[in-house]
């Protein structure tokens, strides 16, 4: 494209030269130059070539005249240049000091703003002071970059805040009018900020942006949606934020059990315990997962019979569950049916229950008034939670232990033996 447009250029030149030169061919002109009692006269083409050639000589001394000056602003370009590589290497080896020497140098360059590295040579010696702990001059290398790179400052500055665990000064600096619109960098350390910040819901409501300018990796975006719809549910300071929050999950991480323990949780801490108990319900009638099926019997909400009843038509289904068989243990309990619960508690440890059992154990054997086994019960629970050796209850016997460790074989919907996991 290039070459056809000089081409062109070039034919239309030489177009207007050729038309020129007829021109004169045919009425070379008069020229009539008076200067000081002396005439000087000339043809029309004469005096334009002697124009021309007066150009081209003013052209050439101007030339060598700056041809000096040109070289040593080539030399101080190159010469910041390589501060900005060499500080820049220094500032990834974690040579601070030499670093921040380095790009202040290059920052100082009278070139340097003229050529863009400016801002680039103060944003890392601002980097580099801060590494080494010098906060005092971080601040004064940012506050060079409020006037003419303000962005630029708010990033560095926002980065250095969240580093040293100050979400709300980088939030400050962020939310600045002159900053806005944020690149895909400030939307990412926006939303880390207002996630420190206890502001969860709000950054959740950036992951979006920040997809779809991928300012982050897939994965990296994928692991914050779950995890801080997770807090997003939690902090819900009522239930209408936290259903409003609930509903604008993608449906996928709806049934996610992370986010289903959230939600029921917080539903139950604000006394909405239908929605608390559906919500465990509708997961894992979806799909089976033993830490839901523990957190339904631990949920500090009323509806016991339905939940046990629910929890029993599980046991059919799932008869190896830990998590269900310790919930159907804290539901006997709370119904008033110790020995139930007891038996539950010894079939749950035989299929791989942990601590939490044990705990439930002593729990009831306390309030049963078995002061010995419940002892045990607390340090099989301390001992669980180390990985040490477990000390056998008294007053089992063999045929009981087997039956604890006998469950009816699952099947899936095709009939087939389900494996266990």
């Amino acid at each position: 494209m290039n070459l056809f447009r000089n081409l062109l250029l070039l034919i239309v030149l030489v177009l207007v030269g050729a038309l020129v030169a007829q021109l004169l061919v045919q009425d070379p002109g008069y020229v009539l130059v008076r200067y000081r009692g002396t005439d000087y006269t000339t043809t029309l083409a004469a005096a334009l070539l002697i124009g021309l050639g007066v150009l081209v000589a003013a052209w050439l001394l101007w030339k060598m005249l700056s041809l000096p000056l040109a070289a040593l602003r080539r030399r101080r370009e190159r010469a910041a240049r390589a501060k900005l590589t060499d500080g820049l290497n220094a500032l990834n080896q974690g040579h601070w000091s030499r670093a921040e020497k380095l790009l202040d140098e290059a920052a100082r360059a009278p070139t340097a703003e003229d050529d863009g590295i400016g801002h680039v040579a103060r944003a890392g010696a601002a980097r580099a002071a801060a590494a080494r702990g010098d906060t005092a001059v971080a601040n004064q290398h940012l506050d060079a970059l409020a006037g003419p790179h303000p962005l630029t400052r708010a990033l560095t500055a926002a980065e250095l805040a969240l580093a040293d665990d100050r979400p709300v000064d980088a939030l400050a600096v962020l939310d600045g009018p002159n900053v806005q619109p944020l690149p895909p960098r400030g939307l990412a350390l926006r939303a880390q900020a207002l996630a420190a910040t206890g502001r969860t819901g709000d950054a959740y409501g950036l992951l979006g942006p920040i997809r779809q300018q991928q300012a982050l990796p897939p994965a990296r975006v994928d692991a914050l949606e779950t995890r801080w719809a997770e807090a997003a549910l939690r902090e819900a300071g009522d239930a209408n934020v936290l259903a409003d929050r609930w509903e604008a999950l993608p449906k996928p991480l709806r049934s996610e059990p992370a986010a289903v323990a959230a939600y029921a949780e917080r539903a139950a801490a604000l006394r909405w315990e239908e929605a608390s108990a559906k919500s465990v319900e509708q997961a894992l009638d979806a799909r089976w997962d033993e830490s839901l099926a523990g957190l339904y019997g631990r949920l500090p909400i009323g509806r016991i019979d339905a939940r046990r009843e629910r929890a029993e038509r599980w046991l059919e289904a799932h008869p190896a569950s830990p998590g269900l068989l310790l919930s159907l243990a804290r539901l006997s309990r709370a119904q008033g049916q110790w020995p139930q619960s007891e038996a539950y508690l010894h079939r749950a440890l035989a299929q791989g229950a942990n601590a939490e059992a044990w705990e439930e154990l002593g729990h009831g054997f306390a309030q049963a008034g078995d002061e010995p086994r419940a002892r045990l019960s607390y340090a099989n629970a301390l001992r669980a939670t180390r990985g040490e050796a477990i000390t056998e209850l008294p007053g089992r016997d063999l045929r009981e232990r087997i039956y604890d460790q006998s469950v009816a074989e699952e099947r899936d919907e095709h009939g087939m033996p389900r494996l266990r996991e």
